[in-house]
């Protein structure tokens, strides 16, 4: 077939079109092919950022659920440390290296008679004079442990007795064995204390018992003599200038009975016939026995106050008020001033017991005769026997009691006995 140079033309031509458009429908379909790759990895690529977003989120949740776990751990422990160290029943005192006090629970201030408002930064200087600081400092120097040791607090108001405390100091360390200070731990041996006094108090008194027994009789015996020989003598028939030597004899016999029966009753065993005795009632009835007396003197008796119920001997108990009552009267006797004398009765509840105070407005004891003025025999009036106070101690203490005396806030003596409330 023979082609002109016009059909060459257009065969040609139309070869050129065909290679255009098939580069151009190549080029549309690598650009369709790539433009869907790129949606392909754009869709891809937010897949993988959500993921990362949630684990980190959740990383996030987990170590904040950590953190709280961690401070309610934290706050519980020290809940609990806070309420072990409020509720023990001993003292806890942490001091620093310094001697400062970090730590001091509500039962070591109740021993040491501190309030509980007080500063922490204040508790080194108000404890500045009380001995268990130098324990406290003597275990911060030496840097050793010291166990069981005594220590014995001065009255915190005149009138009250020492605290008797005892202390066991240790050094306060770190983990790496690194000193902080120091940990005392302390308790209240007051109670020890008073019960070892009474039992000490009990065996005297027996042992004086016995041997005032032993005396007393030997004495009954010859006064029973010398005063059946005195009934004998028949005055009527004496000179008149003889009788009033025998009324003398006659009298001082009989004086030196009483006495001698006063030393018996005092040796004669406790034996209590324990009931329960209202001490109102009692202290009523000892004041009206003595009204008379007072009121002759221009006086007065009172009795005030709160009592309450006791197991003890009512009949002893009752001579024990009246001896106390008695000898306030026979003080305020010498005195200027008419008499004042009352009876106060206080419960406290806590440690149930009953506390009676018997004052007056006599000349008062003297502080260096308080320690003495119950023996048996000792006795700063002329004609008193030292038997009346020795008597009421012993009654008291028979009763599981205490009595002490002080000075009455007004002048005078104050005789406070502390018995056992019944159960």
């Amino acid at each position: 077939m023979n082609l002109t140079p016009a059909g060459y033309s257009l065969l040609g031509l139309t070869a050129l079109v065909g290679g255009l458009t098939a580069v151009v429908v190549f080029a549309v379909l690598r650009f369709l092919a790539a433009a869907r790759d790129t949606r392909h990895d754009r869709h891809g690529g937010g897949a993988d950022t959500a993921l990362l977003s949630a684990a980190l989120q959740e990383a996030v949740t987990t170590l904040k659920a950590q953190e709280r776990a961690t401070a309610a751990r934290a706050d519980a422990s020290e809940r609990l440390s806070g309420e072990i160290i409020t509720s023990l029943t001993a003292g806890l005192l942490v001091a620093g290296m310094h001697g400062e006090v970090r730590i001091l629970n509500p039962a070591g201030l109740r021993m040491l008679n501190l309030p509980e408002s007080l500063n922490p930064e204040a508790y080194r200087r108000s404890l500045h004079e009380q001995p268990l600081l130098d324990v406290i400092d003597e275990c911060l120097r030496d840097r050793r442990s010291m166990v069981r040791r005594e220590v014995v607090l001065p009255a915190a108001a005149p009138g009250q007795r020492m605290t008797h405390l005892g202390v066991s100091v240790s050094p306060l360390v770190d983990p790496q064995g690194d000193p902080q200070g120091a940990i005392c731990l302390f308790t209240d041996l007051t109670a020890v204390k008073d019960l070892e006094e009474q039992l000490r108090l009990k065996e005297s008194l027996a042992t004086v018992g016995e041997l005032t027994a032993g005396i007393a009789h030997e004495f009954r015996n010859g006064l029973a003599t010398i005063h059946g020989y005195g009934k004998l003598l028949d005055l009527k028939e004496l000179p008149p200038p003889y009788r009033r030597y025998v009324e003398g004899i006659r009298a001082e016999t009989e004086s030196l009975s009483q006495v001698v029966t006063n030393f018996l009753n005092f040796a004669n065993p406790a034996q209590l016939t324990l009931t329960d005795v209202d001490l109102g009632a009692i202290c009523e009835r000892a004041a009206a026995d003595i009204g008379a007396d007072v009121r002759a003197l221009g006086g007065d008796v009172r009795v005030v106050g709160a009592f309450g119920v006791i197991e003890g001997d009512e009949v002893l108990l009752r001579q024990a008020i009246s001896n106390l009552l008695r000898n306030a009267v026979d003080a305020c006797g010498t005195a200027p001033q008419p008499p004042d004398i009352s009876i106060r009765g206080e419960v406290d509840a806590a440690a149930r017991m009953l506390r009676i105070t018997v004052a007056d407005n006599g000349p008062g004891v003297a502080p260096a005769l308080r320690e003495r003025i119950f023996q048996p025999f000792f006795t700063t009036r002329r004609n008193g026997t030292g038997l009346g106070l020795a008597l009421v101690q012993k009654i008291v203490v028979f009763h599981n009691g205490r009595v002490a005396v002080a000075a009455a806030p007004h002048g005078g003596a104050s005789f406070q006995v502390t018995l056992p409330l019944a159960r």
